[in-house]
């Protein structure tokens, strides 16, 4: 009985542990893909980290308010795979970037291409 009892509690651990990994990881339902948008702005930050890459960027809106967004990205590794490097994007760089973005109206969008300042086309899936 007692080594049934430890049997089943070490099962229900490894099951714990495996389900971890499971919820750090997200849906894509949050993004509104069928409306896509293209801004133009400034590269504040090129963020290549795991899980999600992020470019943070300024645009002014039509009445000339700065207005702060994120386009998040894959992971390190793919965003290499796809000709990306530390270097790629620096402050103060124009790009324009298209992307879905949050349902919510949020400052943030799943990036989807972008244009860089010397007008190479980037996407985190190669050059498009």
């Amino acid at each position: 009985m007692r080594s049934k009892l430890l049997t089943d509690l070490a099962v229900a651990v490894g099951f714990l542990m495996l389900a971890g990994p499971m919820l750090a990881h997200h849906s894509s339902a949050i993004y509104d893909r069928e409306h896509p948008v293209t801004l133009t702005g400034t590269v504040t930050a090129l963020e290549l980290i795991n899980p999600h890459s992020r470019i943070r960027f300024e645009v002014k809106d039509d009445k000339g308010n700065i207005e702060k967004w994120v386009a998040l990205s894959g992971a390190v590794s793919r965003m290499f795979r796809a000709g990306w490097r530390r270097d790629t994007l620096k402050p103060g760089d124009q790009i324009t970037i298209t992307g879905a973005p949050v349902k919510d109206g949020g400052k943030v969008m799943s990036l989807i291409k972008l244009v860089g300042p010397t007008g190479q086309v980037l996407t985190t899936q190669g050059a498009g």
